[in-house]
């Protein structure tokens, strides 16, 4: 390990600022303070944190990366399934999978970024020990391994790839994830059982009644809660409701950086119901058991796709429970799939910061 920190040294030096004290391509935008600069003005632009897993974290991603150049993603670390469930199971390590996909979304759209962007993403293809495995993984236990903190490594993860925004796990732990699930088992279908795993609740065929973590007392990274307390915004969703979502309401600490923050709020829905977790639901039942597991969280806006929403007198009734005005916007593709378009999501993004914050316009 010793023999190998000057080499990261000289990485770290390789990337400089630019003028004028933004973050130069190649480096995840900090605070001024961070960098031993003046305090970030306010009005000049948002602090946005988002929170979420998977691919709805990085549709968020990929669009918030489009309107400020303050950006904190932080990640659920319940993955079981796959190269990360491999990973975790035979080192154990934090699923490093959905913090990946997290990097990849904030690569920019230059020939630097979407080269690393397809490097990290890229799996290899064997009949030996690593077929399936992520090559962006393997870099993040690595460094993990290499650097003992888990922020740390992802810090410099996000500037070799010149990612827009900083990524943090949201707890240091490996969480698992378990759910009560009526009709789990297709034989019984009253009949509620508890599901263990992530991968396995994400394709239950029964229905999700609720879902906790174990530990169920998990730590949160406190750079994780320091984010959410200083944001302009904090962001979310979109992304699978009991898997990727609702987790960040299960960690004690994030959950009362949530309550308390000053940030502005925004609950992002997901374009279609996910087959298995939320089978059948409405735009309005995603709010009804978000209240559930955290009924006194108080939101701001909820946006939703225009084109998803079929009530909205419904929606609005329901998101007002929490406090919450609704703003629809076409947010996604046009090709017919169930995916966020960047542009759009950006668009709706900026719209509601710039109408419903409590700061001017910051471009």
């Amino acid at each position: 390990m010793t023999g190998r920190t000057p080499r990261l040294g000289r990485l770290r030096r390789a990337v400089p600022e630019s003028r004028g004290g933004r973050p130069a391509e190649g480096r995840p935008a900090r605070p001024a303070e961070a960098r031993g600069g003046k305090p970030r003005r306010r009005g000049a632009q948002p602090k946005v944190v988002a929170l979420g897993g998977g691919m709805g974290l990085s549709a968020s991603l990929a669009a918030l990366r489009r309107i400020t150049g303050d950006l904190t993603a932080v990640v659920t670390v319940a993955d079981d399934g796959g190269s990360s469930g491999r990973l975790r199971d035979e080192l154990g390590v934090l699923p490093p999978g959905d913090l990946r996909k997290a990097l990849a979304a904030l690569c920019g759209d230059d020939d630097w970024g979407q080269t690393w962007a397809r490097v990290i993403q890229h799996r290899f293809q064997s009949q030996g020990d690593l077929h399936e495995h992520a090559v962006g993984n393997l870099l993040i236990v690595a460094l993990w391994e290499q650097l003992g903190d888990h922020v740390q490594a992802l810090d410099l993860v996000g500037r070799l790839l010149g990612a827009h925004g900083r990524v943090l796990p949201m707890s240091a732990v490996p969480l698992e994830l378990q759910a009560l699930v009526r009709g789990h088992d297709p034989a019984r279908p009253d009949d509620v059982d508890t599901v263990r795993g992530q991968a396995t609740v994400a394709l239950t065929p029964g229905e999700v009644q609720s879902v906790h973590l174990v530990p169920n007392d998990p730590p949160a990274v406190p750079e994780a809660v320091e984010a959410v307390l200083d944001a302009d915004w904090v962001v979310l969703g979109p992304g699978s409701w009991f898997s990727s979502v609702i987790p960040h309401l299960l960690v004690p600490q994030l959950l009362d950086a949530l309550m308390s923050t000053k940030a502005r709020r925004v609950l992002s829905l997901n374009l279609v119901p996910q087959p298995g977790e939320t089978e059948g639901f409405s735009p309005q039942r995603h709010l009804e058991v978000l209240a559930r597991h955290a009924p006194k969280l108080a939101l701001d806006v909820v946006l939703a796709d225009e084109a998803a929403v079929p009530d909205r007198e419904v929606l609005t009734d329901a998101a007002q429970r929490f406090g919450a005005a609704v703003e629809l916007a076409p947010v996604a593709r046009t090709d017919g799939t169930p995916r966020h378009d960047p542009e759009l999501l950006a668009a709706a993004y900026d719209r509601i910061f710039r109408m419903h914050g409590r700061i001017g316009p910051w471009r």
